[in-house]
């Protein structure tokens, strides 16, 4: 189902306000595509201007960000998620998400499913 990224249809007292305009494809925005833990898999998603977003829906690497330097790493498991805590049980990556990693825990500072790619920011070494 496609969600649209307009104006309420009603004012704040509550009456109806009348449309000037029919909704537009550009309004259109997407569902949220959640990215898990396991094998690689992404698919390509076209956008405005027919250009193309790579959205990854499975990730087993991410790239970590050492004292400067950028080493891939393979995820474990998602330790903590501040956007919701069924995330965890999950294992769905966001943004903002505390990964365990071969390297030891890291941040996510990408976000997956518009960029990608799994970035990060070792917050605790192993």
């Amino acid at each position: 189902m496609a969600q649209w990224q307009l104006k309420s249809k009603r004012k704040i007292t509550g009456g109806l306000l009348r449309r000037h305009m029919k909704k537009k494809r550009y309004q259109r925005g997407r569902d949220f595509v959640p990215t898990h833990i396991g094998v690689a898999k992404a698919k390509k998603q076209r956008v405005h201007g027919g250009a193309y977003k790579k959205m990854i829906l499975v990730a087993d690497t991410a790239f970590i960000s050492v004292a400067g330097k950028i080493q891939k790493a393979k995820i474990i498991t998602v330790k903590q998620n501040p956007a919701d805590s069924q995330f965890v049980r999950r294992n769905i990556i966001t943004k903002g998400a505390i990964i365990e990693t071969d390297l030891g825990e890291a941040r996510v500072t990408s976000r997956p499913g518009q960029y990608g790619v799994v970035n990060a920011v070792l917050v605790k070494k192993k």
